[in-house]
């Protein structure tokens, strides 16, 4: 009979975390890798096939296909795998899924995800609730040239931005014990694998303010017009 006093052996840190349902991977980081690999090719097959019909029309110009893909991108990833572990987090470490297995590689560069922080489930519950749904519906917008998909941009973008300006500070100002100290885990994992959420929102924010600070203002000279 298993001594459940004893702490199980784990690869995360901090090293004294207790994970005593812990499950090592079966697949190997190539493995586990490529899975990722495959699911974000699968977006990118998606969003050409949804984008080719409209490619003479309301996705024309390389940024707004770029956005589209985007908004596919974002709303495959916040409501299936970031789902996933809001539905699942408190068994994640003996998981042993594709999905699991992927954010358990993952969580060697932050334990949170494994020991149910409540911070990172209370972001992570909001992004696949919230922004992965809001995500798909800007798609939509941008797909059928809808001017107010300007608005759920600039709140999904800010929303983004909120979640991870918070998500990296709580973890720095502690010290980020949670984060493995090896150089690849921390630096292309925790902050390569992120950072697009923090620069993709601010270029789509800033465009969505200079939109609707153009059509604030043609409504402003249309009312003075009249009056």
């Amino acid at each position: 009979m298993q001594n459940l006093t004893a702490k199980t052996p784990h690869p995360y840190y901090p090293q004294d975390l207790v994970l005593n349902h812990y499950i090592a991977n079966t697949h190997s980081v190539l493995e586990t890798l490529s899975h990722v690999l495959i699911a974000f090719s699968a977006v990118v097959v998606l969003a050409a096939m949804l984008g080719y019909q409209r490619r003479q029309s309301t996705l024309s110009g390389i940024a707004n296909q770029l956005t589209f893909f985007w908004f596919i991108l974002c709303g495959m990833l916040h409501t299936t795998f970031e789902g996933y572990f809001g539905i699942y987090h408190a068994t994640l470490a003996g998981d042993v899924s594709p999905v699991a297995q992927v954010w358990k590689e993952y969580a060697l560069s932050d334990s949170r995800y494994l020991s149910s922080d409540p911070f990172v489930l209370i972001v992570e519950r909001i992004t696949s609730l919230v922004w992965g749904p809001l995500a798909l519906f800007n798609a939509w917008s941008l797909y059928h040239g809808l001017p107010s998909r300007h608005i759920g941009q600039l709140v999904l973008s800010v929303g983004q931005i909120y979640g991870c300006v918070l998500y990296y500070w709580t973890s720095i100002v502690a010290g980020s014990p949670e984060c493995h100290p090896d150089p690849y885990y921390y630096y292309f994992y925790f902050w390569f694998f992120n950072i697009f959420w923090m620069i993709a929102p601010v270029l789509l924010a800033r465009d969505s303010i200079r939109t609707l600070r153009r059509a604030m203002e043609q409504i402003n000279r249309l009312t003075e017009e009249k009056n």
